[in-house]
């Protein structure tokens, strides 16, 4: 094996995943991960923190792209909300629908990495909720603006991974959760 491969970041995740499904995310080490990816543990350790980062490390990517979109549109708060989780459905999850499901599955499987998500989850929220309030929003309007549309975000991609789903687009459900979202809100008692 050559001395340096490229993309020892993707090799690594890419490994993680495999050895997840197939062993389990609790019987999987560091060590099996970079032996399947062709590296080292030091390697490993340079590049994430732990092994669950290895599900987790687009998060920075997904909040960049979500704090971004809501600041640069002039929509209401949570349509502002909802247009942004659109754009990630488009510009990061097209045509990634079984890498989904497949790591929705794998943190399904371990309280550990359930709790990790939810961790990652909250830390989005805020992030989106500071993005409202810097267009001058109350705290309240933003964090329910942000918690709604976090919701729907939530509810579409349950029902874009789910089995019995024909996958489609991520960006179309999520407009379309919106919109029942509306319905429930608006309609009479």
């Amino acid at each position: 094996m050559a001395r340096w491969q490229p993309d020892a970041r993707g090799r690594l995740e890419a490994a993680a995943f495999e050895l997840f499904r197939e062993r389990g995310f609790e019987q999987t080490t560091v060590a099996d991960i970079a032996a399947r990816a062709g590296l080292d543990k030091r390697t490993f350790y340079r590049l994430f923190g732990d092994k669950r980062e290895a599900l987790f490390s687009g998060g920075e990517q997904l909040e960049e792209v979500l704090v971004k979109a809501v600041a640069e549109t002039d929509a209401g708060p949570f349509e502002a909300v909802v247009a942004a989780f659109r754009q990630v459905g488009e510009q990061i999850f097209t045509d990634r629908l079984e890498l989904v499901r497949m790591r929705q599955s794998i943190i399904a499987s371990s309280p550990e990495l359930q709790e990790r998500e939810l961790a990652k989850t909250s830390s989005l929220t805020a992030a989106l909720t500071a993005a409202l309030r810097a267009k001058g929003l109350s705290e309240t309007t933003a964090a329910l603006a942000t918690e709604s549309g976090v919701m729907v975000f939530r509810v579409a991609l349950a029902r874009w991974v789910a089995p019995e789903s024909e996958g489609g687009s991520l960006a179309d459900l999520i407009a379309e959760v919106a919109t029942e979202l509306r319905t429930i809100t608006s309609a009479p008692v």
